[in-house]
């Protein structure tokens, strides 16, 4: 780079200014390709208020119009694309705050859910200590952590008998307000090829022990003090996506790192996914994937369930 050229001073009202040409190769095209660098390199897991703190000037960009018409037949040319035409798709997808679900597909079919099984068994146990043994419900964290998190199969079936087994566990679901003739459950695990849950089911589950339900904003403060133990330790046991448990390789360097907690599940020709995505514009989104086709590869079937939750996670109001 060259010496600046310093032009002669110009007088305007006794107040010299020099005029300095720099000869640097900054262009306006360059400013809006850095500026665009610094929007996108914003981390997954930060607020939209965040973002837009962390965004040059402080100017929010603007997302891109992505309605639920639009989720509605992007998720559908997924699950009919030719390679899945023996494949069995039970989807739900669901903001906790509303009603109505964002997307449904065989919401009621009964599938084999693989590890989703454990959603059902930690949440039996943790309704069956707060109703029978809540001084002891603090001790159960670790365990719960090790079962939905890292899927150990071995501690999913101690806890399942460590309250009794598979009666005490539908009892205690029934309890909770889950339909027990919704589903089959065999072992803790999810091992057992004859366990068969409903995606609605495991969404029901997944909206029973979320953290704070809309409903409950006024609920008495004992009521609440009384529920939040448990529903704590579930949410905080779930894989994060792209961070750690089973989903750490999973959702890396996209909008859902850091965004998503979940439930994997796998088994031959099996591939499920269960949990809470945070959307900038429906809040918490509790959902289930599950999808049965021997002779398919997993990961495809990985790949097609992880590209649907992307996808949810761009949807917004229109």
């Amino acid at each position: 780079m060259g010496k600046p050229k310093t032009q002669a001073p110009i007088r305007l009202s006794r107040v010299v200014v020099t005029l300095t040409t720099l000869t640097t190769g900054i262009s306006l095209e360059n400013f809006n390709r850095a500026e665009a660098n610094v929007v996108q390199a914003s981390q997954p897991a930060e607020s939209a208020a965040s973002a837009s703190q962390s965004s040059p000037f402080g100017v929010q960009p603007i997302r891109p119009r992505f309605c639920q018409g639009d989720l509605d037949t992007t998720i559908t040319s997924i699950v009919n694309n030719p390679s899945f035409k023996t494949a069995k798709w039970g989807i739900v997808i669901k903001p906790i705050a509303e009603p109505g679900s964002l997307y449904q597909h065989n919401p009621n079919i009964n599938l084999i859910p693989a590890s989703n099984i454990k959603l059902l068994t930690t949440a039996a146990v943790l309704q069956f200590y707060t109703e029978n043994r809540p001084e002891q419900l603090a001790s159960l964290g670790n365990l719960v952590t090790a079962v939905n998190r890292y899927s150990n199969n071995p501690k999913a079936n101690s806890l399942l008998r460590r309250i009794g087994g598979k009666k005490a566990a539908m009892t205690a679901l029934a309890n909770l307000g889950v339909d027990t003739s919704a589903y089959r459950q065999v072992d803790g695990s999810g091992l057992s090829r004859n366990n068969r849950a409903t995606p609605s089911t495991l969404v029901g589950v997944l909206e029973k022990m979320y953290v704070r339900r809309p409903n409950e904003v006024n609920a008495e403060h004992s009521l609440l003090k009384q529920l939040q133990p448990k529903r704590d330790l579930f949410y905080n046991s779930l894989a994060i996506a792209g961070v750690n448990g089973t989903l750490r390789s999973r959702f890396l360097n996209t909008p859902v790192q850091g965004r998503l907690f979940g439930k994997t599940g796998t088994l031959r020709g099996v591939r499920s996914l269960s949990g809470y995505l945070q959307n900038p514009d429906y809040g918490t989104i509790a959902f289930s994937i599950v999808v049965n086709q021997p002779g398919q590869s997993g990961q495809r079937l990985t790949q097609a369930i992880d590209q649907i939750l992307l996808k949810t996670s761009q949807v917004n109001r229109c």
